[in-house]
C-alpha cells in the first residue's frame, strides 16, 4: 500500500503491530465503515466518540483500513511502560501530560500534522460520563489542533464497542463476534472561527459544534435521539479523569 508522506510510510513497525491488532479485532468484531470516502488524503484531525476502553484500537483500524496511519496522544506516564512504551515511542505517537502539558502535546500534534498524517483527539478527552454512553461535554484540544495548524477535523461515531468491553470493564467478551458500525461525517465546518483570535469563546462555540456532529452521526447510528442537553460532569460532581 502506498503512503502519502514521509509521516504515512508503513514501517516494519507498524506492520507487526497491525498483524497482531487487526487480527484481534477481526477475530472479536466484524465491521461495517460507512462513508470512509470522507477520510481526507492529507492530514486531519479525527474526532471519534469514546465510551469503551478498545475505542483506540478501532479507531486505529478505521484509518488503517483506509491507507491512512493513525497517531492518537497518549498519556505521558504509558510511555514509561516496559515494552508498551516502546511500542509507543517507535511509532511515533503523542505523549500528553494530564495537566500542564496540552500546549506542548498539541504543538507535537502540529509537527505530526505538517507532515500530513492523521492525529486521533478524542474531543470528550476520557470515556463519556453519560449513562447512556452519548457524547458529553467536550474540551477543546482537537478545535484548538485544527485551527492552530488550519486542518480538516472530520467527526467519527461507532457503537458496537461496549458489547466487546463494557465502560470501565476489564473482562473482553469474545464470543461470538460483535458487530461494529462506523460512520464517518463530513468534515466539520469551522470557517466560522477561522481568523479570530483563538480564545476561549471561540473554543467553546467550535467544540460545541464538533460535539453535535458527533451526536447526530451517533443518533444515525444507534437510531435514537440524544438527550437535549449534554452530559456535563461538573453538573454531576464527577471527576474530570479516571473512573467515576
Amino acid at each position: 500500500m502506498g503512503a502519502s508522506s514521509t509521516g504515512e510510510k508503513r514501517t516494519f513497525a507498524w506492520r507487526v503491530l497491525a498483524f497482531f491488532v487487526v487480527g484481534f479485532l477481526l477475530a472479536v468484531s466484524k465491521y461495517d465503515m460507512r462513508h470512509v470516502e470522507r477520510i481526507p488524503k492529507g492530514a486531519f484531525v479525527f474526532a471519534p466518540n469514546h465510551y469503551s476502553n478498545i475505542d483506540p484500537l478501532i479507531s486505529a483500524y478505521v484509518l488503517w483500513k483506509n491507507r491512512r496511519i493513525p497517531r492518537f496522544l497518549v498519556k505521558a506516564s504509558l510511555f514509561k511502560v516496559p515494552v508498551f512504551g516502546a511500542i509507543l515511542r517507535v511509532t511515533g505517537q503523542i505523549p500528553v501530560q494530564r495537566t500542564g502539558g496540552g500546549r506542548g502535546s498539541l504543538a507535537a500534534a502540529g509537527k505530526l500534522a505538517d507532515d500530513g498524517v492523521a492525529v486521533v483527539i478524542y474531543p470528550e478527552g476520557t470515556l463519556t460520563r453519560d449513562p447512556d454512553l452519548w457524547p458529553m461535554r467536550g474540551k477543546t484540544g482537537a478545535v484548538r489542533a485544527a485551527l492552530d495548524h488550519d486542518i480538516p477535523l472530520v467527526p467519527m461515531a461507532h457503537w458496537g464497542a461496549q458489547k466487546i468491553l463494557p465502560r470501565y470493564s476489564k473482562r473482553i467478551s469474545l464470543f461470538p463476534r460483535k458487530q461494529i458500525t462506523v460512520l464517518i461525517g463530513e468534515p466539520v465546518d469551522l470557517s466560522k472561527w477561522k481568523g479570530r483570535p483563538i480564545d476561549s469563546v471561540v473554543l467553546a462555540e467550535a467544540t460545541d459544534a464538533v460535539m453535535q456532529a458527533i451526536t447526530h452521526l451517533l443518533e444515525e447510528l444507534r437510531a435514537e435521539k440524544a438527550p437535549l442537553e449534554r452530559w456535563d460532569p461538573a453538573d454531576h460532581g464527577q471527576a474530570e479523569i479516571g473512573k467515576f
